[in-house]
């Protein structure tokens, strides 16, 4: 199989771009990037120079490579390897430490690789998702990246989050709540959820969490599936008409959604 690269932008994240590629041939020579760089080798191994050490990164390791950073990238051994990255450009990754450490200010980062399989494991279901374009799952994937960006970059030691805590306020939580009974049939956002709180997203995250004990996704399906039993329950209108009124991406969605949750299909309830 021949050496090959693809990049995928993702429109609702400017100055984000995706890359998959395998390797078997090509070796990258000694470069650097003007953006940041989130790296997972998937199947053989890369060894990567870089701050006077070489390092393995293979299954279940994450490289972190900050723009500047001198560094090179070629197999180990004869076999090939696949690579995944995120290359977030210099304004988002300002906009997302801002927003994680509540506060604007410079931010130190150095090249790192970190041998953590199930953080690994976690950043390549997000990219999965993210190159997906299944918009069923945007906030579950806004709500993963913007905590798996906060670990990374606190591993990191680039980025101190801030140390804000607490709970939603009780009319916090009703408007919350409210919002999404009202538009339960349409795509919720993580970024109108925020607003509707007058918070950030990281904080409406970190402060949701707090006060129900599910994330704002995990919650709002579980609100969309327990109106469906209601709705089944009085056999009003179709399965299908069911997952669309309540803001299903399709009916296989639902179904599989319903059966994960209730351990049956919808049409056996």
């Amino acid at each position: 199989m021949k050496d090959h690269v693809q990049y995928q932008r993702v429109a609702e994240l400017p100055g984000l771009v995706l890359g998959s590629a395998r390797f078997e041939k090509f070796s990258f020579d000694r470069h650097f990037h003007i953006d940041y760089h989130i790296g997972l080798v998937t199947d053989g191994v890369q060894r990567q120079t870089f701050s006077g050490k070489s390092v393995l990164l293979g299954p279940g390791c994450i490289s972190l490579m900050p723009p500047g950073e001198i560094h090179d990238g070629i197999n180990e051994g004869d076999a090939a390897y696949t690579l995944r990255t995120f290359r977030l450009s210099h304004d988002l990754l300002a906009r997302i430490t801002e927003e994680i450490a509540g506060k604007r200010g410079d931010f130190e980062l150095g090249g790192t690789m970190l041998e953590d399989p199930m953080l690994a494991a976690q950043l390549l279901r997000l990219h999965d998702a993210m190159g997906s374009r299944d918009d069923s799952l945007a906030m579950a994937v806004q709500s993963q990246w913007l905590t798996l960006l906060e670990l990374l970059l606190s591993r990191s030691r680039g980025v101190a989050p801030s140390e804000e805590t607490g709970a939603l306020s009780p009319m916090q939580w009703h408007r919350v709540r409210d919002y999404c009974f009202a538009h339960l049939g349409e795509k919720i956002s993580l970024d109108e959820l925020a607003a509707v709180c007058g918070l950030g997203r990281f904080h409406f995250l970190r402060q949701f969490k707090q006060t129900i004990g599910m994330t704002p996704h995990a919650w709002l399906v579980r609100l969309r599936l327990e109106q469906a039993c209601s709705l089944l329950a009085r056999s009003a209108g179709t399965i299908a008409d069911v997952a669309q009124g309540l803001g299903f991406y399709d009916q296989s969605h639902f179904n599989r959604a319903f059966r994960q949750a209730f351990g049956v299909a919808p049409s056996n309830y």
